[in-house]
């Protein structure tokens, strides 16, 4: 479902997103990154099942295998074989299905993994798919809410600069969440504490979980915006190399000097929100990734890019002060939630 209608719709969506004369590129990407989907879905739930298991290990075998094999891949299909963008994104779902069929071999075939897979005496049970689906549909809109912020801001990029605006937050964006890796896979590891401590009724566990991943993360965060802000000029050297794309060196240097101080406000959301899901409130999770990503962060964009005429940095410093007082609610609520837990009034 997802292949047919993201194929059919490709270029408008990127229009939408403020692609403009790229759209077409980035169809041609998106086209063939989607025929891949179920390799993607299938993907990510194998790796959910492993975590949560306890095999970490093995999922990040997986996930390396993928990554190793795309960065063979790459130079191959672009410039060997001449398929240009599209054969980078082939070159990405040829290495998530081979993946994918390593984890499908540990399941079904060699079964050395808590969970296997197979039909033989499967039978629906309305409830398990009910638990799934209280926290992934609310996990499923944070995506959603994600990504129509990421258009809303794209627009008001546009409207205070120009496309080229929108290539500078494309790229930094891309920097910035690969920082935010680390914090990703603690936030992964978050969940999986904390729903087993909630299942043992171990709630104390879950309150130190969560003061343990915010210290640590905190530490990550700070020692991440000091390389951001001074890595900046040659991170965006990296990207403005062509004649093309070197006018926008400058622009980038300022974007990550201001998305520097980002990342402190990262840990405080990001594992509010992982809490929240560990422990099945995923409205509650979804509630704080709508009011930071959406709520705060467009009024924040709007109320200093537009209004007070800050025009591009305006943007910037919307985003940050958007994720942080978003993030700040975030703590404080999972806060008063888990205090409440070890309390013994919550559950």
């Amino acid at each position: 479902v997802f292949t047919l209608a993201l194929t059919i719709s490709s270029e408008r969506l990127f229009v939408l997103l403020g692609a403009g004369s790229a759209a077409t590129l980035a169809a041609d990407y998106s086209k063939v990154i989607f025929s891949g989907t179920v390799f993607i879905l299938f993907a990510n739930v194998a790796y959910a099942i492993l975590r949560g298991e306890g095999d970490a290990k093995r999922a990040m075998y997986a996930m390396v295998v993928a990554s190793l094999l795309n960065i063979l891949l790459d130079p191959i299909f672009i410039y060997i074989l001449d398929w240009g963008i599209r054969g980078a994104a082939a070159a990405t779902v040829l290495s998530i299905a081979v993946s994918s069929a390593v984890m499908l071999r540990w399941m079904v075939i060699k079964k050395d993994t808590f969970v296997s897979l197979h039909l033989r005496g499967f039978s629906r049970d309305g409830a398990v798919a009910r638990e799934i689906l209280r926290v992934g549909v609310p996990a499923s809109f944070e995506f959603v809410s994600i990504a129509l912020m990421g258009i809303a801001i794209n627009f008001i990029i546009v409207a205070v600069s120009s496309t080229d605006g929108v290539a500078v937050c494309s790229v930094g964006m891309r920097v910035v969440n690969i920082g935010m890796t680390p914090l990703i896979a603690m936030s992964t590891a978050v969940i999986s504490v904390s729903g087993a401590a909630f299942g043992a009724r171990a709630f104390q566990k879950i309150e130190a979980a969560h003061l343990y991943s915010v210290k640590a993360g905190l530490l990550v965060a700070l020692l991440l915006s000091g390389a951001t802000y001074f890595f900046a000029p040659a991170i965006a050297a990296v990207f403005s190399r062509s004649e093309a794309s070197a006018s926008l060196g400058p622009e980038i240097v300022s974007f990550l000097h201001v998305m520097a101080f980002f990342y402190p406000a990262i840990p405080l959301g990001i594992f509010a929100a992982a809490v929240f899901q560990g422990v099945g409130r995923g409205r509650s999770a979804l509630a704080i990734s709508v009011l930071r990503t959406v709520v705060l962060n467009l009024l924040l964009v709007t109320l200093f890019a537009v209004l007070l005429g800050w025009g591009l940095p305006g943007v910037w410093w919307g985003m940050v002060a958007g994720n942080l007082l978003g993030d700040a609610v975030g703590y404080i609520w999972v806060r008063s939630y888990v205090g409440k837990l070890v309390k013994g009034v919550g559950f």
